[in-house]
Order: C-alpha cells, then sequence, then structure tokens
C-alpha cells in the first residue's frame, strides 16, 4: 500500500492488486450529515446527486448562454420561498411556474448524464455514491488503460461543478425522502428512534433531511456548502487495482495539486447527555408492528468497539444466535430479529435491536423476551464455542468486504478517515480475537441498562386492530 499526501492536503491510498485489467476508484469527503444544521438538513445528500450534473464543458451545449439563466432562477425561488412565508398562494404558482419555464430554457443548453455518458462509454461499470452521517463517497470501477480519464473528470468537477437541473434533481430528493420515511413505516420507526434517543447531537438528524427543508434549498446554498467543504484537504482518495502506482501518483500530482484548499467542516462540539431514564416513543401506522431498542454505546473507534461487534452477533448473528433462536425458533413470537451499530462510527453510537413480532404476539411481549435473554448473557456470559464462531463469523464477513476492489478501497479510506492509518483495515481480525467472554459481560452490563436505552414501537392505528 502506497500512501500520497499533496501539498494541498488531499490523501490517496493507493494499492496494486494482480488480476483483471480494472481500477476501482473511491473519493470519500469527510463530510455528512452531522456537519449540517437545521435549515439545511438533507444538504450533503442533495449534493451527492448535484455532483453527476457536471462541470462548465461536460453536460452543456452552450456553457455562456446556460448560466445566464440560473440568477434569473435562483430570484424566482427567492421570491417563491418569501410568497410561501407569507401566505401568497397565487404568487407562490406564478413563481412556480416561472422556475419551470427557466429550468426548461436551460435544458435547450444541457446534455443531460454526459458525465455518467463518458464513463460509460469508457467502460466504467458500478458508478454510484452514497451519502452518510460522516461522509460522502463517490466510486467507480474502470478499465486499467481508462484510469487518466477518471483523474480528469474527477478534477474538473471538483473544480468546475455546476448544479444545472438543481430544481428538479431537489424534487427527486424530496420525492426519495417521501418514499423512504413519510410513506414507509420501517424508515419513519428508524427516523422516530434517532430523534428519540439523540436530542443534542446530529446523529439524531436524518440524512436525507427534513421536508421543509428540502423544499426551501436553494441552488446558492448547494454552491455555498460544496465550496466550503469539497476541498481536497478534507478529501481521501482510494486506488485500487491492477496499476501502476508511480504512474497513479504522477495523474495524481498532474489533476489534483493545483485544486485550492476548502475550510474543514467545523467540529462536532454536541455532546449526547446520560440518559437519566428509558425513553419510549410510539408510532401510530396501518402497518405490521415494529421494536427498535436501542442503547448508547462508545463510537467505532473505541478500544470496546470489538466486543460490541462480538455482542451484536452473539444476539443476532445468524440462526444460532442468541435472539434468533429464542424469538423465532422457540417462542415463534417474531418473524424477524437483527442487530446493528449505527448510525455512524466517528462519535457515541447505538447498539440497535429491532424485531417484528409475529401475530397474535405484541411488540410488548417481545421486548420482554429480549429483556430476559440480555439478563442470561449478562449473568452467564458467552460460551466458548460461542465466542469462537462470531469471530470467524465477523472475521468472514470482514475478508469478504476486502475481495473486491472496490470493496478494499472503501475499507483503506475508511481506515484513514477514522484512525489515520490504512493498517487498520488489516488488524481488525486480531482486535476480534482478543476480545474475551469477560468483555462482552463487561459492555453488556455497561450499556444494556434501562436507563441508557430508548424504545420505539410501532402498533397498528386503532381502526385497523
Amino acid at each position: 500500500v502506497q500512501q500520497v499526501t499533496l501539498d494541498n492536503g488531499m490523501r490517496l491510498v493507493i494499492l496494486r492488486r494482480p488480476g483483471p485489467p480494472t481500477i476501482s476508484f473511491t473519493v470519500q469527503f469527510n463530510v455528512g450529515g452531522v456537519n449540517e444544521r437545521l435549515g439545511t438538513t438533507g444538504i450533503a445528500h442533495l449534493l451527492e446527486h448535484m455532483l453527476f450534473k457536471g462541470t462548465t464543458s461536460v453536460g452543456t451545449r452552450n456553457i455562456e448562454a446556460e448560466l445566464e439563466l440560473y440568477p434569473w432562477m435562483d430570484s424566482a425561488h427567492d421570491s417563491l420561498a418569501e410568497a410561501r412565508a407569507r401566505g401568497d398562494s397565487v404568487r407562490a404558482v406564478e413563481l412556480s411556474e416561472r422556475i419551470v419555464q427557466l429550468e426548461d430554457s436551460a435544458a435547450v443548453f444541457i446534455e443531460s448524464n454526459e458525465f455518467d455518458h463518458i464513463l460509460t462509454r469508457a467502460g466504467a461499470r458500478g458508478l454510484n455514491a452514497t451519502t452518510t452521517n460522516e461522509s460522502t463517497v463517490y466510486f467507480v470501477d474502470l478499465p486499467s488503460n481508462r484510469a487518466e480519464l477518471w483523474f480528469a473528470l474527477e478534477a474538473d468537477r471538483m473544480l468546475n461543478p455546476v448544479f444545472r437541473e438543481f430544481y428538479a434533481e431537489r424534487d427527486v430528493v424530496a420525492e426519495e425522502r417521501r418514499m423512504r420515511v413519510e410513506m414507509n413505516p420501517a424508515g419513519a420507526l428508524a427516523e422516530a428512534h434517532l430523534a428519540s434517543a439523540f436530542r443534542m447531537h446530529p446523529y439524531g438528524v436524518p440524512v436525507v433531511g427534513y421536508m421543509a427543508d428540502l423544499q426551501v434549498m436553494s441552488r446558492q446554498d448547494v454552491e455555498r456548502y460544496y465550496r466550503l467543504y469539497y476541498g481536497p484537504n478534507n478529501a481521501i482518495v482510494g486506488i485500487v487495482g491492477d496499476l501502476d502506482p508511480d504512474q497513479i501518483e504522477a495523474w495524481a500530482r498532474e489533476y489534483f495539486a493545483a485544486i485550492p484548499n476548502a475550510e474543514l467542516p467545523p467540529v462536532v462540539t454536541a455532546v449526547e447527555p446520560s440518559q437519566r431514564g428509558e425513553r419510549r416513543t410510539e408510532l401510530e401506522w396501518d402497518a405490521q408492528p415494529q421494536l427498535q431498542i436501542g442503547w448508547h454505546v462508545p463510537a467505532g473507534t473505541d478500544p470496546d468497539a470489538p466486543s460490541l461487534a462480538i455482542l451484536s452477533s452473539l444476539l443476532t448473528g445468524g440462526r444460532t444466535s442468541r435472539l434468533y433462536r429464542r424469538l423465532v425458533l422457540e417462542s415463534r413470537a417474531a418473524t424477524a430479529v437483527f442487530s446493528s451499530l449505527g448510525p455512524g462510527m466517528q462519535y457515541p453510537q447505538l447498539l440497535q435491536i429491532s424485531a417484528t413480532p409475529r401475530a397474535p404476539h405484541t411488540t410488548m411481549q417481545v421486548e420482554e423476551l429480549i429483556y430476559e435473554e440480555l439478563e442470561l448473557l449478562i449473568q452467564e456470559g458467552p460460551t466458548d464455542s460461542e465466542m469462537e464462531r462470531v469471530r470467524n463469523q465477523i472475521s468472514a464477513g470482514s475478508v469478504r468486504r476486502i475481495q473486491s476492489n472496490i470493496g478494499l478501497a472503501f475499507q483503506l479510506v475508511e481506515s484513514v478517515a477514522l484512525f489515520n492509518d490504512w493498517r487498520e483495515t488489516f488488524r481488525y481480525s486480531d482486535k476480534l480475537r482478543a476480545v474475551t467472554a469477560d468483555d462482552v459481560m463487561r459492555i453488556a452490563r455497561t450499556y444494556l441498562t434501562r436507563s441508557n436505552r430508548t424504545v420505539t414501537t410501532l402498533v397498528k392505528t386503532e381502526n385497523s386492530r
């Protein structure tokens, strides 16, 4: 593995991996949901979409004519926000129509999806991006002989992005939220659960944003946010595959070195206060009941993180796990149960258990069975065979994640982001081996307490019971 830091602060992790003549590229910007403020929630996720819209040279037929229209469009949007604020529905309709007309005028000069088409014609596969609480990652696989094209395109969109088709794309993101959360009981439950568990820390705010914020977000808001936080000094690049490391470094210096720094995102200083008692939230929905329980636990970078991963797998990792056996196989009180750590890794997070009761069992009955099984684990501890099973299970999962070039690139970049050391990718199995049954009992006893837990249930509405 070769790690390179350019003068502008961009970090690159490069690994030659002999095999098929392909290279996987990832770019992680260390900015996500936790860096947003109320009023602009969802801006990082919207930016994820906008950076596929092209640049001053990609995606346009006439950049001068196109750019002339955007100030008019932005002005109409600002006036629309004012009209809505004062309740002037007639004027709001007029301005909405004006924005659509201006976007139609701009469309004449736009070559939609040209960024995607250029890469696809070059043999790209898996072009996509994802936004989390803590990062935004862009990724693609390319034939090895088209590697320089990636550097040219990526440098161009870092320097010269054009957020075209903005208001139409904002509506796409709003619809995504509507389908994921507002029309989806599982999504609504997850959002309500995090909001209840995190009252101070931004982990309680959804990455997709709140609808009220999305509806008033302007192209200028997104452009300012990009200029502030998406600089090379806030980016980590992972490149893995059939490559020449020296040539990759040379291209990185040629294409990326001249990109100016941006500000680093403000440090997240909010700290979630310790809970003084159990929190309970109930959602009514004409849907199958669901249960979610979360306990506050340390960050994914904490020395106890491997022990927490072991604990989670002991509880729900496969058909022989404790809760699956108790809830699904033996009592048949639930149709499914799973656990996770999240919603991020940089800050204190949650160990979450989710279950779907099997009728006629209730969420309360399933909840009590979970607590009984947790108490047994705390009192008796896991057996040697259980510990060996989950260590092997998690280690195997870690190996599977890095079998592909793109998976390995993701892991290397994440290790640099979290630990400032790509070697952490390969140390995890050793850390799992060091976890003892006593460690598991200690963290379960410490964190899985009544006062530290948040319980959210989804129950059927009265008229559908």
